[in-house]
This record gives C-alpha cells, sequence and structure tokens, in this order.
C-alpha cells in the first residue's frame, strides 16, 4: 500500500501559520508562501517507509528494555556516524497512583510465593527478584527519592536509497538488540513516526515503557566523546558529534605533547596553529626549527628567528651553565651540566672509549675550574666567566694521553666548525615566540645542534619561571643517538616542574621508537596527536596507542588534517580546522605560500 502526497502540509497534519509576502487573498491558488519554497519537491508515505524528494527515511520505536540499564549505553548510537533524528518523550506519572499499583502486585506476587512453599515448589528466583525490586522501588516512591514517568524512545533514520536505509537498520539493530534493547519498525505509522522525531515536541506515536527516575537517567544523550574545557585552545572539529576540542594542555599530569605523521599530512600545520592560539592566551613558545618554516608565524607575532648555521652570526656556547635555585646547590648543577657535556662530546667526537670518557669528565671539571667555575665561587659571577671549546682543549693539552681527543675536537675548536661551536652565546629568549632554524647546517651536525639549543632553552626555562610551550620538530634527529634521545626524555620528564610544555614532532616513528627512550617519551605526554600512518608502521602505532580497528582505518584513509587526538585517558577523532587569516600565516604549501607572496607584490604595486 502506498498514496502520494504533494502538499508538505497535509501530511505532516499542521496548519502552521504563514505570513503573507503579498495581499493577494489566501484564495488565491497562484500565492506562494515561505513554507511552499522550503518544502521538499513530494512527499511519499510507502509501508514502513517515507520518500521525502531524494532521501528515505524509516521510523522505529523501542518497545522492551533490559531488567539494568548502565550510564552511555546511547554513545554508540549516537557516534553511529549515520544521519538519524532522536526524540525522547518523557511524561510524569502521579505517584499516589503507581504506589497503589504496586501494592496491588505485590500482594498477587507475595500471594504466589507463598502458595509456592506450601506446596513445596522449588522457589522461583525470577518471582523473588521481581518481588524485591518492587519493594525497593515503592520504598523509593514512598521516600521521594525516585519518581515514576511513561517513556517513548523514537528513532528516524535518513538513507539516499533503500538500500541504504537496509544497511543502516541492521547495524543500529545489532547495536541495541547487543545492549538487550529492542525496536520496532512503525509500519503503518511512518507519518507518526516521522512528525514525532521531528522538533515540534508531538508525541504522536504514544508508545511508551513505564520507568523510573534511575534507568532514565542513564538515557541522557549528550554524552558522546568529547574534549571540551572551560579553558584551553581550539584544537579542531571532534568529528564524532562536531562539537569543538577545546584543552589547556597544562590542566593535565604533564603538559606534553607528541605528535606522529607521515610527510605532508599537517604536523607542522597543526602545531604552528595550536602555538598561535597559546601565544594569544599568554604562552611564550620556542621552537627548534629544521626546516625554517616557523619564521612566517615568528614575524607574524613579533618574535625572533635566530639562524643556525656556520655562516651565521647567531651563536650558542654548550659551555652556557645555569645558576642554582634555591633547592639545588652549586655542586649538583656543576655535576649536571658536565654529565650533559659529555654527552654531547660523544656525538661530537664520534663515541668515547670508557677511559676517554673519564679523561672527558676530568678535563671539563677542570675546565671550568680555571674560570672559577668550582662548587665553592660564587654562581652569580659565572655568567660572565664561562669557558669554550678552545679552554677545553687548552686543558686537554696537559694531560697525558689526549692526543687523539685533541685532534678529533679541533675542527669544533679551531676549524671547520668553530665559527657555531667555539662561540660565546648572543642569542636571547625574548618575546613571545624564538624560532631557532636549523636548515642551512650541515645534517651531520643537527643532532649535535638540536642538543646544544636544547640545552641553552633548558638553561633559561630552569633560571626564569615562565608558562612556555618548546617543540622539537622532527625529533627523530635527536633520537638518533643514545645521548640525545636521553637528554630529550630527561627534559620531557621534568619540563613540568618548571612549567614548560614540550611538544615533540616526528614522522620517522619507527626511529623513533626503535630507541630505548621512544616509549618513555611517548608514556610522558599526555596530549597525542596521531595523524595519517603509512601501512609500514601502522600496526606498531596500533600496539604503542591501544587503538582499535576503527581507529587505525582513520589512520591509514584519514584526509590531510585529519587524526586521533589524545588527552590523558580520553581520545576523539578530529580534525584541524583553522581561520582564513590563521592559514595564511602557518600554511607551509608551496602553492599557498606563492599566492600569498603575489597578492602581497600587488598591494605593494610591485
Amino acid at each position: 500500500m502506498s498514496h502520494f502526497i504533494k502538499n508538505f502540509k497535509e501530511i505532516l497534519g499542521l496548519n502552521l501559520p504563514g505570513k503573507k509576502t503579498s495581499s493577494k487573498p489566501e484564495e488565491d491558488d497562484d500565492f506562494f508562501e515561505i513554507k511552499d519554497i522550503i518544502a521538499p519537491s513530494f512527499i511519499e508515505e510507502k509501508q514502513g517507509m517515507i520518500k521525502i524528494g531524494e532521501k528515505s527515511c524509516r521510523s522505529f520505536f523501542v518497545f522492551s528494555y533490559p531488567h539494568y540499564l548502565t550510564s552511555g549505553w546511547l554513545i554508540s548510537v549516537i557516534n553511529l556516524g549515520a544521519q538519524m533524528d532522536i526524540s525522547f518523550f518523557i511524561h510524569s506519572v502521579d505517584t499516589t497512583l503507581i504506589l497503589k499499583k504496586l501494592r496491588k502486585k505485590l500482594t498477587e506476587v507475595q500471594a504466589e510465593i507463598m502458595e509456592n512453599e506450601s506446596k513445596g515448589i522449588v522457589r522461583d528466583p525470577a518471582l523473588e527478584t521481581a518481588h524485591q525490586d518492587m519493594e525497593d522501588l515503592r520504598d523509593r516512591l514512598q521516600s521521594a527519592q525516585e519518581r515514576m514517568f511513561q517513556f517513548g524512545f523514537y528513532i528516524t533514520i535518513y538513507g539516499d536509497n533503500d538500500k541504504e536505509l537496509e544497511d543502516i537498520e541492521t547495524v543500529l539493530r545489532s547495536i541495541l538488540e547487543a545492549k538487550v534493547v529492542y525496536l520496532k519498525s512503525a509500519l503503518f505509522q511512518q507519518k507518526d513516526g516521522f512528525i514525532s522525531t521531528s522538533p515540534y515536541g508531538r508525541d504522536i506515536l504514544q508508545t511508551h515503557s513505564p520507568m523510573n527516575t534511575e534507568p532514565l537517567s542513564s538515557i541522557f544523550p549528550f554524552i558522546s566523546s568529547e574534549l571540551t574545557s572551560n579553558d584551553g585552545i581550539l584544537y579542531g572539529i571532534n568529528k564524532h558529534n562536531n562539537s569543538l576540542v577545546l584543552f589547556d594542555r597544562f590542566e593535565l599530569e604533564n603538559p606534553n605533547q607528541i605528535v606522529f605523521g607521515t610527510s605532508g599530512v599537517g604536523k607542522s600545520y597543526l602545531v604552528k596553529l595550536a602555538l598561535l592560539r597559546s601565544i594569544m592566551v599568554g604562552s611564550e613558545a620556542i621552537v627548534i626549527d629544521p626546516e625554517n618554516e616557523y619564521k612566517t608565524l615568528a614575524e607574524a607575532v613579533g618574535g625572533s628567528f635566530y639562524d643556525i648555521s656556520l655562516g651565521s652570526d647567531n651563536h650558542i656556547n654548550p659551555f652556557d651553565i645555569p645558576v642554582p635555585k634555591e633547592d639545588e646547590t652549586a655542586e649538583e648543577v656543576l655535576r649536571t651540566n658536565t654529565i650533559n657535556l659529555v654527552g654531547l662530546l660523544r656525538m661530537m667526537l664520534g663515541g668515547l672509549t670508557p677511559e676517554e670518557d673519564a679523561v672527558i669528565d676530568q678535563a671539563i671539571y677542570e675546565t671550568y675550574a680555571a674560570k672559577d667555575i668550582t662548587a665553592d665561587s660564587d654562581p652569580s659571577t659565572w655568567e660572565e666567566k664561562v669557558p669554550l671549546f678552545s679552554d677545553l682543549e687548552q686543558i686537554l693539552e696537559s694531560m697525558e694521553g689526549t692526543r687523539s681527543l685533541m685532534l678529533r675536537l679541533r675542527r669544533f675548536s679551531k676549524g671547520t666548525y668553530s665559527k657555531f661551536f667555539n662561540q660565546h652565546s648572543n642569542v636571547k629568549l625574548e618575546g613571545n615566540l624564538t624560532v631557532f632554524g636549523i636548515r642551512d647546517l650541515e645534517e651531520e651536525l643537527r643532532p649535535m645542534a638540536m642538543f646544544i639549543i636544547m640545552r641553552y632553552i633548558w638553561k633559561t626555562v630552569t633560571t626564569s619561571m615562565k608558562k612556555r610551550v618548546l617543540v622539537i620538530d622532527e625529533a627523530w634527529w635527536m633520537m638518533q643517538s643514545e645521548d640525545g634521545a636521553s637528554f630529550l626524555f630527561g627534559l620531557v620528564k621534568r619540563s613540568r616542574k618548571y612549567w614548560l610544555g614540550v611538544t615533540t614532532i616526528t614522522q620517522d616513528v619507527a626511529d623513533f621508537m626503535r630507541s630505548e627512550y621512544g616509549q618513555p617519551i611517548v608514556t610522558n605526554s599526555a596530549l597525542k596527536v596521531l595523524l595519517k600512518q603509512s601501512s609500514a608502521v601502522i600496526d606498531k602505532i596500533q600496539e604503542t596507542f591501544s587503538l582499535t580497528d576503527q581507529e587505525k582505518f582513520i589512520l591509514l584513509e584519514g584526509q590531510v588534517g585529519e587524526g586521533i587526538f589524545f588527552a590523558g585517558q580520553k581520545r576523539v577523532a578530529i580534525e584541524i580546522t583553522a581561520s582564513p587569516a590563521e592559514d595564511q600565516i602557518i600554511t607551509s604549501s608551496p602553492e599557498e605560500i606563492k599566492k600569498i607572496k603575489d597578492k602581497k607584490r600587488k598591494e605593494a604595486g610591485l
């Protein structure tokens, strides 16, 4: 049975008042109102379905619930991803009437239990459970802890064709039936079901189930995965429910973040967008930039950009040493600084034997002592007396068996690399954004330069306490050596104490996780963002982050700027979005950059 209806108002049974836009009389058949323009081209009501223009829809009602309902049981339906309308109708019931019915039913059940006992029939657990439940409910109703309601739960699903409608229905039924919740299609009441799930607040189906307050509260629908807080910055759009992912990283157990993704999937775009928004809410930012792609952002926000290369005039002295804080002694600072310097020299000199390691350790202490930087000297005078690698070479010359060390060190103290490594520091972490660009530095020197920059940043961070974010792009460079990975892990582990959030970015997940410090760095990063991954590493990613098969599929098939966002124990699928003004500042696309430059030239009349 089917019939065709031309008038949208007719099938809905609604005579909604429309405001005339003309002085023509109502009986004029040629007169149109706004509702005539926005109505679909046709509506056709069939058995078990309604066709609305090119869309098909089907309405259902829930007629059976399990004995117990757990909180959040609707989350899988709400996050199904299909187009649907859900309506709840909650009608209050007079408690006095319910108590009378309960009293009568309790009498009947109790009489049946007593009769079974008198006949020697084995007790019926279901009957006794029902009796206990009714007793408990009556007590709660009498003490006003609970109320009774008639509850109507209706769903209308939409599809482009009959097959899509059937597929959605199959999935919907399987989800609900797994929770012992059963649906029925409103076969000859599709019109009533459609109206009941439309935003008119009209319960036309009138198919109800009695429910008290406690189970009714479990049906609260707005419980889909979300990461929205009152403070923080916007990271993107929650793809589960289109809500905003707003979060403050400094509210977590640690403020560190790690970003994994293949090349060109939006890692730097995401981080630059987050930096820009963090700066707007008062955080300072520092970036170690392997490709100089944060330079435009630094210029846009009035920050500083330091080109770190052999031909640059920007220098950082590896021997810089922080001033001890109130809870530290000069001896502790010297010891920690020396250990880090030994690690740097292992990288610079191509490794050290155990004997060379001990010699370098002693030589560093003596180099500082020659400049009166000791555990007994005044720390406030250290900064003006910091030594250089040339001073270390002189100390090595005075020691026996150090010729090999001196020859390897010479290119850093007097040779090709001395312009960068053997200079006093002349950079400062000033302003809201400081970027260290290492693109023009030789590839073999990048891990060493990153180590030196991170040591300098750490010295500054531990000296003056401010809310800061440190971004280490292409962190896999640091993971290539054990000393670099160890220093990065130490920085991540201790950052919270100094109000610092470390963001680690890498595309080479395999190299990163191969290091013994890879997993600990991930564990100590409360914020994690996974963007599109290659099939070669997806299994390792799935194991590391305990991903479901659906989340694995998102990372394999997602578009640029889409991925999974973790904040502590919570996770959502996210889409990174920026305003047009933000996009112009942070884009890394060569095509977009060229368009922006061409536009600026045109505006300048060039």
